[in-house]
């Protein structure tokens, strides 16, 4: 699933793309699944919508939406891609793949394209306020995190990976985050000190900003909003890296689960 670097990515890439252009129609698959709103309701809310920018909102791309001529609507379009979801800008000319759950034929000539073999993404119609479940990694401040995993009981893995927290943050960057911190994905969120706390809110920050540098990281199928892979993959310290060399100690690297996912970090690194 594309996390927050992957998704940041995409909307940087879409607002560069399609900020400015109007939506003249929308054709939608048959589909149900990956419909949050009713078909009618997403077809109303985006034709003759004018794109006034794209951002990311935790691991949610938001289209914002103005009226096409001077009056703003003020509606958002919320795509979240799950597991396998892609956004692409397209010409019309360009093959249209399988699994292609909507087309918004652009005033530009282009194509917005979803597609999603497994099904699992989301596309939603609201009015504007959307801000996600929790806060926000590359912004909150290290008292700010302090508190939230004060509060929390849970492993400190599964605690990052809990959207209602933090949104945005998934298993990649919850195990680089925890590698350059030193600290074990059991520990106990609310056991960890105000040192290693400050610790793991800098490492999450550095390695969120690294990997939106390098474009994300492409593990499986995922792709930027032209089609490009992320490089990231490459600077990995644990994540997938089950039983070869720590990087830092030679120690080979563990693989466990935690909160029912998989998890990987150095026995001797992490305390």
């Amino acid at each position: 699933m594309p996390e927050l670097p992957e998704v940041e990515t995409i909307a940087r890439g879409l607002d560069s793309r399609v900020a400015g252009d109007v939506i003249e129609s929308v054709w939608l698959g048959s589909k149900p699944e990956p419909l949050k709103s009713a078909a009618r309701e997403i077809v109303a809310a985006l034709e003759a919508k004018r794109i006034s920018g794209v951002r990311r909102v935790g691991k949610h791309i938001v289209f914002d939406l103005g009226g096409a001529g001077k009056a703003a609507s003020g509606s958002q379009w919320i795509v979240h891609l799950g597991m396998t979801g892609r956004m692409l800008v397209a010409t019309p000319e360009a093959e249209t793949p399988k699994h292609t759950h909507l087309v918004a034929k652009l005033a530009s000539g282009r194509e917005l394209r979803f597609v999603d073999p497994r099904r699992f993404g989301r596309l939603e119609v609201r009015q504007a306020g959307f801000s996600g479940p929790g806060a926000e990694p590359l912004s909150i401040d290290a008292e700010q995190f302090a508190q939230l995993f004060h509060s929390s009981k849970a492993p400190v893995k599964a605690a990052l990976l809990n959207q209602k927290l933090l949104h945005g943050v998934g298993n990649i960057y919850a195990d680089e985050a925890l590698f350059r911190a030193h600290i074990r994905p059991r520990r106990r969120a609310n056991s960890l000190t105000k040192s290693e706390l400050r610790k793991l809110h800098a490492a999450l920050q550095r390695v969120l900003h690294a990997a939106i540098a390098a474009g994300g990281s492409s593990i499986s199928d995922y792709v930027d909003a032209d089609g490009e892979a992320g490089f990231f993959q490459i600077q990995h310290r644990a994540y997938g890296r089950e039983g070869k060399p720590c990087l830092t100690c030679k120690t080979p690297i563990k693989k466990i689960v935690v909160g029912g996912r998989g998890t990987h970090y150095c026995p001797n690194c992490q305390k």
